[in-house]
C-alpha cells in the first residue's frame, strides 16, 4: 500500500508520522481500566499474547495500536485546523470491531470512534462514520448506539464476522443504519445500498464532519468474505462520500484505514481511494 503511494501522482501528499494517541483520547471512548491492560500487554520479542481466536499482540502490538488511533487523531486535527481538508489515516491494526470494553477482530482501540470524539472535544456537534468494510462495524456502533449526535452508516457482507449488523440495529435515535449484503454480492447491490438508503441517510443528519472506516476487503480478490467489488467501486464510494461532505462538513472528511488482505486489492483500492480524496 505505502509502495502505491509512493508513484509520481502521489507526490502532493503530505505526509505526517502518525503520533501515539494520549490516554485523555483513548479513554473518551475506553475506560480507563481497559485501556491499561492493553497497553500493558508486552510480549517478550518473539512471542504473542492471544486475546481471542483472532487478536494476539506482539511486543510492537500496543505501540502500533497507540499509533493507529493516534494517526486518526491527527488527522482530525488536520482537518479541523484547516491545514488539510481531506486526510487519509493508513494504519494498522484496524479498529471497528474494537468494543468499548472489548478488544476483537485484530482490533484493540476503536480508531474511528476515537476520532469522532476528539472531533467533538475540538468543539464540533454531529459527526458521522460510513463504513464500507465487508465486516460490519460492531465496535464503531457500540460506542454510537445510543448517542444521537454520531451517526453510523455501514454496508457489509451477512452473514459474516462478527454477526452483528442487521438492518433493525437501528440506534437511539434512528443514528445507525445497515445495509447486510449477501455473499456473492456485486458492485451493482453495494452502490445501490448506499445510493438509496446509507447516502441519503448520512445526508438526513447533516454531519458536520464524515470520517470514513476505509475497509478494503469487500474486493473480489480478498480471502476473508465472499464480496465482489472491483477497485473502481472505491474510487466511486469515495466520491459519493466526499460529495456528502461537500454538502455539510465544508469538504472536510477523515478516513481511516480499517479491512484489506489481499495485498495487490489492498493497494490498488487505496489508490484508487486517495487518488479521489487528492482530486475532490
Amino acid at each position: 500500500m505505502l509502495r502505491a503511494l509512493e508513484a509520481e501522482e502521489f507526490l502532493p501528499l503530505l505526509r505526517e508520522q502518525a503520533p501515539q494517541a494520549t490516554a485523555e483520547q483513548l479513554c473518551r471512548v475506553h475506560p480507563a481500566g481497559y485501556v491499561e491492560t492493553i497497553l500493558a500487554i508486552r510480549p517478550e520479542p518473539g512471542d504473542s499474547v492471544a486475546i481471542d481466536g483472532d487478536t494476539a499482540m506482539s511486543q510492537g502490538s500496543a505501540e502500533a495500536a497507540l499509533r493507529a488511533a493516534g494517526g486518526a487523531v491527527h488527522a482530525v486535527d488536520a482537518v479541523i485546523d484547516g491545514w488539510a481538508r481531506r486526510a487519509f489515516a493508513a494504519v494498522r491494526p484496524p479498529g471497528h470491531h474494537a468494543e468499548r470494553r472489548t478488544a476483537m477482530g485484530f482490533c484493540l482501540f476503536s480508531n474511528a470512534a476515537i476520532a469522532a470524539r476528539h472531533a467533538q472535544a475540538r468543539g464540533l456537534g454531529r459527526v458521522a462514520v460510513a463504513d464500507f468494510d465487508v465486516h460490519h462495524g460492531n465496535g464503531t456502533q457500540d460506542v454510537f448506539y445510543d448517542d444521537p449526535s454520531l451517526f453510523y452508516a455501514s454496508s457489509h457482507q451477512f452473514p459474516c464476522y462478527p454477526g452483528t449488523g442487521a438492518a433493525s440495529e437501528r440506534g437511539a435515535a434512528d443514528n445507525v443504519v445497515n445495509v447486510p449484503l449477501a455473499p456473492e454480492t456485486g458492485s451493482k447491490e453495494f452502490r445501490a445500498a448506499w445510493s438509496d438508503t446509507l447516502l441519503p441517510a448520512l445526508d438526513r443528519f447533516a454531519p458536520e464532519l464524515v470520517i470514513v472506516s476505509a475497509g478494503f476487503d469487500a474486493h473480489k480478490a480478498d480471502p476473508l468474505a465472499q464480496l465482489r467489488l472491483e477497485t473502481a467501486d472505491f474510487a466511486w464510494i469515495t466520491e459519493r462520500l466526499l460529495q456528502t461532505a461537500g454538502r455539510h462538513s465544508g469538504g472536510r472528511m477523515v478516513s481511516v484505514l480499517e479491512g484489506g488482505y489481499d495485498l495487490d486489492a489492498l493497494a490498488a483500492s487505496v489508490a484508487v481511494h486517495v487518488r479521489a480524496l487528492l482530486q475532490a
